[in-house]
């Protein structure tokens, strides 16, 4: 069982578990308070949770946990999205012990899906530069009868010779080559 008293309030648990809490009553007070938290713990309908989430993850990357409770499960667990997305799950009926780990765990699986986040952005935004490096290649190949290699150089030093990042150049010799070449 719990070490406090199981009607109590979800901050009266978190401060017996020896964390600061600030509550905010509406949402226009959550994202005020929200610069100086760790953490959101949201005591919300299970069907209010996502929309409440969005709007304090457009505002600050932390981790939003759902208090889980009579008054919050207020649903069926069918009526239950699919895309429910909660950091972590905290109840009345955990111990300090328990809340201290999920806080923990919840707290290092956000920011590794945060870190995992960026770097797929990266991925992506190299593999948008690659297509147009490759079809700036293809063009100068093309028009100049050079090998791709040879074209890839051709792009390259003249990058160099402008100071610009090699993908600005591509993405140029395409654009002007599509201009040139619109029916």
């Amino acid at each position: 069982m719990a070490d406090y008293p199981e009607s109590s309030s979800p901050e009266s648990v978190l401060i017996a578990s020896g964390y600061q809490v600030t509550v905010a009553a509406t949402k226009e007070e959550a994202l005020l308070q929200l610069a100086n938290a760790d953490a959101s713990v949201l005591v919300v309908p299970i069907s209010d949770y996502p929309i409440w989430r969005k709007e304090l993850l457009m505002r600050k990357a932390a981790p939003v946990l759902w208090w889980c409770c009579d008054e919050t499960a207020n649903l069926s667990a069918a009526a239950c999205e699919d895309d429910f997305i909660a950091d972590g799950i905290l109840s009345p009926s955990m111990l300090t012990l328990d809340i201290h780990w999920v806080l923990h765990f919840s707290a290092r699986q956000f920011f590794a899906q945060q870190q995992w986040q960026k770097e797929r952005e990266q991925l992506l935004s190299r593999i948008e530069e690659r297509k147009w490096i490759d079809m700036a290649k293809g063009i100068l190949s093309k028009m100049r009868n050079i090998s791709e290699s040879e074209a890839y150089d051709a792009l390259r030093k003249q990058a160099m010779n402008e100071r610009k990042r090699m993908v600005d150049v591509a993405t140029s010799i395409v654009k002007a080559y599509q201009l040139l070449h619109k029916p």
